[in-house]
């Protein structure tokens, strides 16, 4: 926070020696004449909840790649898929093969997507429920907060439902072989 310091005038001098014009100041020590300035927060309600904003930007960035699908459901995917080609036999059946290489990754992205769509579950609802938890007298939520965790929560529960009906073979499930 800078500082300034104020004369009987009205004017203050900042550290480099011009001028400045203090109108209101916004805390003012009686004592020793300094006004600090900056963003005003009260020492009494704490900070300004900008952990809870970032953990509704989260909540909303973890749901939106539970949607897209994220690098790693890709690559455990590509690793079930080898998995799959590596112990399936030359000599099984179609639908066998097709289970093995296709189905068990298709099952693993699926997963993983519902994994990153729980925990954009938990950590938007968390958000939501923070401030019933705080300390009392200080329940206002920024509005912002409060529709980015609410953005994560419905990302959260379109990627869990998306995940569970790909996971069952609901959505775009195997075709059938024989």
């Amino acid at each position: 926070m800078g500082t300034r310091t104020v004369d009987e005038t009205g004017a203050g001098t900042a550290h480099d020696g011009t001028a400045v014009e203090a109108t209101e100041p916004d805390d003012v020590d009686v004592d020793t004449g300094v006004v600090e300035t900056g963003p005003a927060v009260d020492k009494e309600d704490g900070p300004s909840g900008v952990g809870q904003g970032a953990a509704a930007v989260v909540s909303a960035a973890l749901g939106l790649v539970s949607l897209t699908g994220g690098w790693l459901g890709t690559v455990a995917a590509a690793r079930e898929t080898l998995m799959g080609q590596l112990e399936t036999a030359a000599d099984a059946g179609v639908a066998t093969q097709v289970k093995e290489v296709y189905g068990d990754a298709w099952h693993t992205s699926a997963l993983w997507a519902g994994l990153f769509a729980l925990t954009a579950l938990i950590v938007g609802v968390a958000v939501l429920a923070r401030p019933a938890f705080g300390t009392p007298g200080r329940t206002v939520q920024a509005p912002w907060i409060k529709s980015v965790a609410w953005a994560g929560v419905s990302l959260g529960v379109i990627g869990l439902l998306l995940a569970v009906l790909k996971y069952t073979d609901v959505l775009l499930g195997l075709p059938a072989t024989g």
